[in-house]
């Protein structure tokens, strides 16, 4: 009987704060971060961004503009890519700068791409980045091993996502 006494509020209070944190606006535009397990000063929040359609460039990858082109089609977003990377939780194991982020499983995203990138047959930034999200075991960073990184984001970020996150890490990342 406790216990159903407890289980009412909480479920309420959880259905109120999920309606009504959005001020308003379609509960699409509105960002939420998690950070689970960090230790680092607490996030700040910015206003809830929106999304339109998708940005498409046919320049060279850029990063100042926010829009990358890689070549497996398709631009990005970095401002949306910020988005990807929080909800899969890549905070989580990779320091990212941009992000806030200092996870130490995987890879220093503020640096290890572009290092990397050349150490595997010099390949262009965005597309070594694309390669280690779809397939994370094709390319082993000095330090770690296979299998530490999920193999499952291939399949489960859509094309979009995909670039959208691609964009958002080249951004931030070191070229040297």
């Amino acid at each position: 009987m406790l216990f159903a006494a407890l289980l009412f509020p909480a479920g309420f209070a959880g259905w109120a704060v999920g309606h009504y944190t959005s001020l308003g606006e379609s509960s699409a535009t509105v960002v939420h971060t998690v950070t689970i397990g960090s230790t680092s000063a607490p996030a700040t929040t910015s206003a809830p961004t929106t999304t339109s359609a998708p940005t498409t460039t046919s320049a060279p990858t850029t990063t100042s503009g926010g829009t990358t082109k890689t070549s497996g089609g398709g631009g990005g977003s970095a401002a949306a890519g910020q988005a990807v990377f929080s909800a899969n939780g890549c905070g989580s194991c990779h320091t990212f700068a941009p992000a806030n982020s200092t996870g130490t499983i995987g890879p220093d995203l503020d640096k290890a791409p572009a290092q990397d990138a050349k150490a595997d047959n010099n390949m262009e930034l965005a597309d070594f980045i694309e390669e280690s999200i779809k397939d994370p075991d094709a390319y082993i960073a000095k330090g770690y091993s296979k299998g530490i990184m999920p193999t499952t984001f291939g399949n489960s970020l859509s094309s979009k996502q995909l670039h959208d996150l691609v964009a958002f890490i080249v951004s931030g990342s070191s070229s040297s």
